[in-house]
């Protein structure tokens, strides 16, 4: 038992080295002085300073800021709609309906950007952040009816027959009993479409047009000149940012403000 523990232990231990390595280097490297990745040359907060001033990448992280919230917002309330008629009402064609919704998410990106970009082309739409936003979210409601599905399928309907019982309209069963109990499953849906949009490159990459460009897209193209640890400077900011708010979801949601 104590032998199956310690392998147990050892093969965690390489599971998370195998995760989080990549990630500590890319830390290190971004207080590297040299120019390249691959020698140390000493500690430097050069890359950070330059970031800074680096008015183009800024302006693909704040691209990627817009469409990622847009999406998170968009794609969560008409998924929430989806999700509760899909859950509660007899649709007709459900199985139709169901299909399509989850067909985004067994279909490989690469043609859902194809097609995305033919769709455009030929209603004469002309690229650009709309496009893109339009893109984000066509995929990213699947993933929200996904979940918001299985929350729906643990909740006590009960609780709304009560409130209905009780003299409340539809609406306000809905505002008072059954959004709070959805709370947990909502917030789950806009931090995975936040995600997902934010890090997404295939579509972005078959949907931007003109000043539409995202940070993914402004790393690709500065691989094709040579990265610098401002990349890694980046990348390390964002990581510091992904941990506080993790940290502050986790304080609220341990409070039980959701």
């Amino acid at each position: 038992m104590r032998g199956r523990r310690n392998w147990l232990g050892a093969y965690a231990a390489l599971v998370f080295g195998f995760l989080y390595l990549p990630v500590f280097i890319l830390v290190v490297l971004s207080f590297n002085s040299s120019r390249t990745s691959a020698i140390w040359k000493g500690f430097t907060l050069d890359w950070y300073v330059r970031l800074f001033h680096n008015r183009l990448l800024w302006e693909a992280v704040q691209n990627s800021l817009i469409i990622a919230t847009a999406t998170a917002v968009i794609a969560t309330t008409l998924g929430t709609a989806a999700a509760l008629a899909l859950h509660r009402r007899q649709v007709r064609g459900r199985l139709w309906v169901e299909g399509l919704l989850y067909l985004p998410l067994v279909l490989p990106d690469i043609v859902l950007g194809v097609g995305a970009l033919v769709l455009f082309t030929a209603l004469g739409i002309q690229l650009g952040l709309g496009t893109m936003l339009a893109a984000h979210v066509g995929t990213s409601i699947s993933y929200v009816v996904l979940v918001l599905r299985a929350r729906l399928s643990d909740m006590d309907e009960r609780l709304e027959e009560a409130a209905r019982d009780l003299g409340a309209t539809p609406w306000q069963t809905i505002r008072h009993v059954t959004l709070p109990l959805l709370a947990p499953g909502i917030l789950a849906a806009v931090l995975l479409s936040f995600t997902l949009s934010l890090d997404d490159f295939i579509l972005s990459f078959f949907t931007a047009g003109p000043g539409s460009t995202t940070l993914p897209l402004r790393v690709y193209g500065m691989m094709k000149t040579g990265l610098t640890p401002e990349v890694n400077a980046l990348s390390t900011v964002m990581l510091l940012v992904t941990a506080v708010a993790t940290t502050l979801f986790q304080r609220l949601t341990q409070n039980r403000i959701f």
